[in-house]
C-alpha cells in the first residue's frame, strides 16, 4: 500500500468510529461514587462546641463588662466601721461646793496691832428639791498699849480689841423655779458688844425677783425668835422677830463679781441690821482676791458704845466645788 493510503485509513476509521463512542457514551449511565458516612453524634456534639464556643465566649464577655459597668455605677461598697474607742465614764459631781477667806493685817514699831478675819462658806445641793447652806465667820484684832506704872515706869501691855464669830445655817425647799421656803439660824458671839451673844431661828419666804445673765435679786420675809444677852443689864432678853434679806450679785466681767448682802432682824427692844459689800476679782477656778466692806447695826447700845461698827478688809478666797 503506498505510503499516502497507510496514513490516510487510519484516519478514515476514526472518523466512522467516532459517532459510535459519542453514542455510546451518552447511552451509559453515570458512575455513582460512594458518599461517605455521617459522621457520630458525638462528634456532632464536639463540633458543635466548638463552632459555638467562640460566641459563648464573646456572649460571656461582653455581659461580664456589662455586669462590671453596671456594678462601678450602682454598686455602694460599704466603708468598714471606725474603731469603738469606750468613753470614759463621767465621773459624778460633788453634792459640795464652798470656799474659804482669809486676811490677815500686822503692824509693829512705835504700835503694834495685828488682826485676823475669817470666813468658811459651805453649801449642799444633791439635786433634790432641799438645798443646805453654812458659814463660819470671825474676827479677832489686838494691839498694844503702854501702861504707866504708881512708880514711874511705863510697861506695854497687849490686849484684846475685837474677839467675835458668827455662826450661819440655812435649809431651802425650792417650791417653784423662783421661790423658796428657808428656815434660818443665826448665832453670834461679840465680846466688846452691847449684846455678848444673839441667837435667833426665823422661817421666811424667799423669792428671786431678778433672775437675769449677769443680775440676781433675792428676797426674803418672815418671822422669827430671837434670844439675846444683855451685858448692861446683865439678862437675856427674848422677842418674836421680823427678819429680812436683800441679796443682790451683779457679773460685772466674766471674772469679777459685785455682791451685797443685807440683813434685817428688828424685834421689840433691839433692831439688828448687817450689811456686806463685796467685790471679787477671780485669778483662776480657784483662788480669787476679795476686797470688802462691813457695817453692823444695833440700836439698843450702851451710853459708851457706838450703834455702828464697821470692819474693811482685802482678803483671798479659796473656792472649791
Amino acid at each position: 500500500m503506498p505510503p499516502k493510503l497507510s496514513l490516510l485509513v487510519p484516519t478514515l476509521l476514526a472518523l466512522a468510529l467516532s459517532p459510535g463512542l459519542a453514542a455510546a457514551q451518552d447511552a451509559a449511565p453515570p458512575i455513582a461514587l460512594p458518599t461517605p458516612p455521617p459522621p457520630p453524634e458525638s462528634a456532632q456534639e464536639n463540633l458543635k462546641q466548638q463552632t459555638d464556643a467562640p460566641a459563648a465566649k464573646v456572649e460571656g464577655a461582653v455581659t461580664q463588662k456589662d455586669s462590671l459597668a453596671k456594678s462601678h455605677r450602682f454598686a455602694v461598697v460599704p466603708l468598714p466601721p471606725p474603731p469603738v474607742v469606750e468613753a470614759e465614764p463621767l465621773k459624778p459631781s460633788s453634792p459640795w461646793s464652798g470656799g474659804g477667806e482669809l486676811g490677815f493685817a500686822s503692824a509693829h514699831g512705835n504700835s503694834s496691832n495685828e488682826s485676823l478675819n475669817a470666813k468658811l462658806d459651805l453649801n449642799y445641793a444633791d439635786g433634790s428639791e432641799w438645798k443646805y447652806s453654812g458659814s463660819l465667820s470671825g474676827l479677832r484684832a489686838s494691839s498694844e498699849y503702854t501702861n504707866e506704872q504708881p512708880d514711874g515706869s511705863i510697861t506695854r501691855e497687849r490686849r484684846t480689841t475685837a474677839n467675835r464669830y458668827t455662826l450661819n445655817g440655812n435649809a431651802a425647799y425650792r417650791t417653784d423655779s423662783r421661790g423658796t421656803v428657808n428656815t434660818s439660824l443665826r448665832h453670834e458671839h461679840d465680846d466688846f458688844g452691847t449684846f455678848s451673844q444673839q441667837t435667833s431661828l426665823s422661817l421666811s419666804y424667799g423669792n428671786r425677783v431678778v433672775d437675769g445673765d449677769r443680775t440676781q435679786l433675792d428676797l426674803q420675809v418672815g418671822p422669827g425668835y430671837r434670844r439675846a444677852y444683855d451685858t448692861l443689864e446683865e439678862r437675856n432678853e427674848t422677842s418674836l422677830i421680823g427678819r429680812g434679806l436683800v441679796d443682790l450679785k451683779v457679773s460685772l466681767s466674766e471674772s469679777t463679781e459685785l455682791s451685797n448682802k443685807l440683813l434685817v432682824e428688828s424685834g421689840e427692844y433691839n433692831t439688828f441690821a448687817q450689811n456686806d459689800l463685796s467685790l471679787s476679782v477671780t485669778m483662776n477656778s480657784h483662788l480669787a482676791l476679795k476686797a470688802g466692806w462691813q457695817a453692823r447695826h444695833n440700836s439698843n447700845a450702851a451710853e459708851d458704845l457706838k450703834k455702828t461698827d464697821t470692819l474693811s478688809t482685802m482678803n483671798v478666797v479659796y473656792r472649791f466645788k
